[in-house]
């Protein structure tokens, strides 16, 4: 794949470790998959390339990145996807079976658990939430909270500081009694 990336976009010179560990980890891909801050669209574009037959939504809240991810739609002959503009999931259509996202932590943890409960509800019922964040920049209290959200939450990967989070909607966690909560 080629990427055309310029300034005001995250990671333009290259695809952050984050973004690479959390390509490799949220597979498989089936039925309507987002990807929630989608930048110039390398993790999208990438899973939406392997997995020919589910349909992506690229999505971010910066114009330049839409348009640089349409451009890399284009340019990688990706059939399977397309880039819109949208705050959060304030301007997305329907639900998605599984939502990918290297989430902007700059944003803050109030704004950034308000984008989580959105995503949560943009889920179909056994959909999964895909999310990476860095150790020090709080992936043990992300995990604590969507945990609490979704009622389950589970690391899938970790390499060099980074964490892959996964979450099912309509799935509890066993407590160690083994009862469902």
């Amino acid at each position: 794949l080629e990427f055309t990336t310029d300034s005001g976009v995250f990671s333009r010179a290259h695809v952050d470790p984050g973004s690479l560990l959390l390509i490799d980890a949220a597979r498989p891909c089936e039925g309507r998959v987002l990807d929630l801050g989608c930048g110039y669209g390398p993790i999208g574009i990438t899973l939406a390339r392997d997995y020919p037959e589910a349909q992506f939504v690229l999505s971010d809240v910066n114009r330049r990145a839409v348009a640089l991810c349409e451009e890399n739609i284009a340019k990688n002959k990706i059939a399977n996807a397309k880039a819109l503009f949208s705050d959060g999931c304030a301007e997305l259509d329907g639900t998605f079976d599984q939502i990918v996202s290297n989430p902007p932590i700059r944003i803050g943890k109030p704004a950034l658990q308000n984008m989580w409960r959105d995503c949560r509800e943009k889920l179909n019922d056994g959909g999964t939430f895909w999310i990476v964040i860095r150790k020090k920049q709080g992936a043990p209290s992300a995990a604590a909270f969507l945990t609490e959200l979704f009622g389950n939450c589970e690391t899938v990967a970790r390499k060099a500081g980074y964490h892959v989070l996964c979450c099912k909607k309509g799935e509890s966690i066993k407590t160690k009694e083994g009862k469902r909560t």
